[in-house]
């Protein structure tokens, strides 16, 4: 499946429900669901700088097409990055690099968010488009 029609996807599954109390609910659900990092990868080097909470993300390449995994020390910000990994994960890094992320916006999650977490979501964006920068170097030699 195509990162937009992940996305659109997610955006479905977000307007099902009526108030923000059902969609943190779901969010949490989400979080359970992650690909958990294994634990040698928990390390500083993958701590995602800029958030409140501890967040490790880990990427690899399977193939052409980039995998990640992560783990967050706080319920809802693993269900955040949750969400960007079912959207980003399994792609190639070219595709990552061009796809917006207009879809946090529609599920209007970053208004719903405290400051400090939004921006902890901008810095998992920026770090998930770090790794496929890295990762498309790689497979263009």
């Amino acid at each position: 499946m195509e990162i937009k029609e992940i996305q659109e996807e997610i955006i479905d599954e977000f307007s099902m429900f009526d108030d923000w109390m059902q969609r943190y609910e779901y969010m949490i659900e989400l979080g359970k669901s992650l690909p958990l990092i294994k634990e040698e990868y928990k390390t500083e080097d993958n701590i995602i700088k800029g958030c409140q909470s501890k967040v490790w993300v880990h990427a690899e390449l399977e193939g052409n097409k980039l995998v990640f995994t992560a783990d967050s020390d706080a319920i809802i910000t693993k269900g955040i990055i949750a969400i960007l990994i079912r959207a980003f994960s399994n792609q190639k890094p070219q595709d990552i690099l061009d796809a917006d992320t207009q879809f946090i916006d529609e599920i209007g999650l970053k208004e719903h968010l405290s400051p400090t977490r939004a921006n902890g979501l901008v810095s998992m964006i920026k770090q998930l488009k770090l790794y496929a920068v890295a990762y498309q170097t790689q497979i263009e030699e």
